[in-house]
């Protein structure tokens, strides 16, 4: 099938059990390629394709998003870690 396909996706990797190496991840992705990733890590968007690069500078510039994302470790990613964690040990 002949067409676009444009999708977002946030992920929280990590490996331990403390969650000490936990990152957010914020994705952009066109026909399947990244344009642009926040990473927590990292503290901001960086832009992977010539288009991305444009989104992650504009992005860069709103201070309020960027300090949310940067948070989302703490208030998105380790609260659903836990539940989803304990879920899957108490099943075991």
């Amino acid at each position: 099938a002949d067409g676009y396909y444009e999708y977002i996706m946030a992920e929280c990797v990590y490996s331990t059990s403390d969650y000490s190496d936990m990152v957010f991840l914020n994705s952009y992705s066109f026909n399947k390629v990244v344009d642009v990733q926040f990473n927590s890590t990292v503290g901001k968007y960086v832009g992977y394709t010539e288009e991305g690069v444009k989104y992650a500078e504009n992005f860069n510039k709103d201070q309020a998003i960027m300090q949310q994302l940067k948070a989302q470790v703490d208030t998105y990613c380790r609260p659903n870690a836990q539940v989803l964690d304990s879920a899957v040990r108490d099943k075991a």
